[in-house]
């Protein structure tokens, strides 16, 4: 008894140390798999890269990339030095939800990635010295992207250091999507949202167990920081999925988006209140006043977009220059831990301290100066609270007769397929809203 009763003793420092390195072992598996299959946010750029745009035949600059399958597109930028840096870029593949597809390289594209981008200019006539990569896929590495989804390509500098990603998304058009914009059902919120009715038009083609295999993305002036995405179809009519939600598709109208051009340089331009020269050109906006409280009037935009344009230049790729645009917001200073930012698809729709405003005790005014390059900008004064909640109304204002532009996107992954394919794509405004 007291030989077994010792060999016990002596097993338990064994068993414990077995029981422990299966618990690390359980919680390193568990911490790898919520890595890989959480969400990916993209990584903004340093201040010194600038002017992130994708061009393609159906995607216009300044506009959320959403291109055809076997499309060939650009992704171009502006870098702020002078030293001309080497830069390279890798491709990832993934599901609707933003986390990592199972596919292999292999599976999804022709050729390699992780090569170094070898078109770029130099600015000319610019008081801003920059330098302009244009990178175009297909190429002569990269061949094809072969897979429909979505994608993030990342660009590194030299040391392979991110130094900023972008999401895009590749379709193949496989069935029809209508997409009808409606005032709120819900009278409560009736005159300060939206809501989008989506029709899925599958054809010939089999949808298998819908609710579980078709996914849809819906995105609101190409922010995808704001889109509903998971919203399953709520019943069936033949071959048609039907969507017609009270809450679930409503996003907030806000209001028309505020603009300024910065085409000319030496003179006031749109939205410009005087512009002042000293290392490189300042413009300075007027003061803009809180929205909330007034009445909606209708004022043309182009739904957070922005385009570059420059008069008396041949290419505005390397001939705009840069300004520093400074924006002043009328507003009273928030003491309950909230933040002001200003933001559009000119900066990916980002709150970073780069477009954060702050308060002037003596104008009493928040303001900022971003360096833009020159052209016609859509902006927008935004909230977050100390919980790191978005309110686009609090200074816009939310009205139903806001014209929004809203695109939506179609995923399926067929029963024991391994990724999402992006199989439809919509698009409709809410200029011919209806109840």
């Amino acid at each position: 008894m007291t030989t077994q009763r010792h060999r016990f003793c002596l097993s338990l420092p064994i068993k414990l140390n077995l029981m422990i390195n299966k618990a690390c072992f359980l919680l390193l598996t568990l911490l790898f798999v919520a890595q890989g299959f959480s969400q990916t946010s993209e990584i903004n750029p340093p201040d010194y890269i600038k002017t992130i745009t994708f061009r393609s035949r159906t995607s216009s600059q300044g506009q959320l990339p959403i291109i055809r399958l076997g499309e060939a597109f650009h992704l171009e930028f502006d870098v702020l030095t002078t030293n001309e840096p080497d830069f390279y870029y890798t491709i990832e593949h993934y599901n609707f939800d933003w986390t990592r597809s199972n596919l292999v390289k292999m599976e999804y594209m022709d050729g390699f990635d992780n090569y170094r981008i070898v078109n770029y200019r130099n600015s000319f006539n610019a008081y801003q010295l920059y330098s302009h990569y244009d990178l175009q896929i297909p190429n002569q590495q990269t061949r094809a992207l072969t897979k429909s989804g979505n994608y993030i390509i990342s660009i590194y500098d030299e040391n392979q250091e991110v130094v900023f990603t972008r999401k895009f998304m590749i379709y193949k058009e496989r069935l029809g999507v209508g997409v009808a914009i409606k005032r709120m059902r819900d009278v409560k919120f009736i005159e300060s949202k939206q809501s989008v009715d989506i029709t899925i038009n599958s054809g010939g083609m089999n949808l298998n167990n819908p609710k579980r295999t078709v996914n849809t993305l819906i995105i609101q002036n190409n922010n995808l920081n704001t889109a509903i995405t998971g919203v399953k179809p709520q019943y069936t009519i033949g071959n048609e999925l039907i969507y017609k939600y009270t809450n679930e598709t409503a996003f907030w109208a806000s209001n028309e988006y505020r603009f300024f051009e910065t085409k000319n340089v030496r003179g006031a331009n749109v939205g410009v209140q005087f512009i002042d020269l000293q290392d490189i050109y300042h413009s300075y906006l007027f003061a803009d006043a809180p929205r909330a409280n007034q009445p909606y009037t209708y004022n043309p935009d182009i739904n957070g977009n922005f385009l570059v344009t420059a008069i008396d230049t041949d290419d505005t790729d390397i001939e705009a220059d840069y300004t520093y645009v400074h924006f002043s917001l009328n507003y009273p200073k928030l003491t309950d831990g909230s933040d002001i930012y200003i933001y559009g698809n000119f900066n990916n729709y980002a709150l970073t301290s780069n477009n954060k405003l702050t308060f002037n005790s003596e104008s009493g005014r928040y303001e900022v100066a971003i360096k833009l390059k020159q052209g016609f900008y859509n902006y927008k004064y935004v909230v977050v609270d100390k919980n790191g909640k978005l309110n686009e109304g609090l200074i816009s204002g939310n009205f139903w007769q806001t014209e929004n532009n809203y695109k939506v996107l179609v995923y399926y992954r067929d029963l024991g397929a391994r990724f999402d394919e992006l199989i439809g794509f919509g698009e409709a405004t809410s200029v011919n809203i209806s109840n």
